[in-house]
């Protein structure tokens, strides 16, 4: 994981320092520099560094104001640097992740720069979370419905993907899975099947029929506010009344209810 760092600091022999310190890090990206508070403060907006080296003392606005002109979601990580310790109270109530006095011990150099690979990682492991976590949702949301199907077909045993099936009726004990204009019987049940088919792609609208939504072209009312759907390889098949809301919210992109 790399981090990008900015320098401020009025002291071009200051700046050099720091620059030398990080020039052996190979995870550590130097981003600019800048040598007062305006510059400082454009170049974090700009360039959103995740690691500050700042001076406290700059010329223009201190390395605390221009900290305190950000709203603290967009403050960096920040370590302090000055060669007065009165500063370090003021710094750390702008959150500053270390203070370093003026000259710079390497070994405090080192935990400071240790303190903020530490803050760093977990900052975007939080930031990972969430997305983890839906992931892990959906992939366990999809993984509990059938993908695909295995029928008889003579001698053999085929595979139909879900995601092929055009229709699905019932058929006694089977379910007939209607896969671009073939039949191919299933020895389950259709009540059984309803719950095995994921609703983002099928919804039932019938009690003896479920159709997949993508292979919906349109929809006619009726007089009896029975539907009659026509799918894009000209199929028609008959929604009843009963299912007609859930086959409008389907229709419309909406998600199911949740049960």
């Amino acid at each position: 994981m790399s981090m990008r760092v900015l320098i401020v600091d009025d002291e071009p022999l200051a700046r050099r320092g720091i620059t030398s310190r990080l020039s052996g890090q190979q995870d550590i990206e130097i981003i600019g520099e800048a040598e007062d508070g305006e510059s400082a403060l454009a170049a974090i907006v700009s360039e959103l560094p995740d690691l500050v080296f700042m001076d406290v003392q700059l010329p223009g606005m201190s390395g605390l104001e221009t900290l305190r002109l950000l709203a603290p979601a967009q403050r960096p990580m920040t370590v302090f640097l000055t060669a007065y310790d009165r500063f370090a109270l003021h710094a750390f109530e702008v959150h500053a992740l270390d203070y370093l006095l003026k000259p710079i011990d390497d070994d405090r150099f080192a935990e400071a720069l240790d303190r903020a690979r530490d803050a760093l990682a977990s900052r975007c492991a939080r930031e990972q979370q969430p997305r983890l976590q839906a992931m892990l949702s959906s992939e366990s949301e999809a993984q509990r419905y059938a993908q695909r199907f295995t029928v008889r077909i003579g001698h053999r045993v085929a595979i139909v993907p879900a995601s092929d099936i055009d229709w699905v009726e019932a058929m006694g004990d089977y379910a007939g899975l209607h896969v671009q204009g073939k039949v191919h019987l299933l020895r389950e049940p259709l009540h059984k099947l309803a719950g095995r088919l994921d609703p983002l792609h099928f919804v039932r609208i019938h009690r003896s029929t479920i159709v997949r939504v993508d292979r919906v072209a349109e929809m006619q009312s009726l007089s009896n506010r029975d539907c009659l759907l026509r799918l894009h390889d000209g199929t028609p098949l008959r929604a009843s009344r009963t299912y007609g809301d859930v086959l409008r919210e389907a229709l419309a992109g909406q998600p199911p209810p949740k049960a």
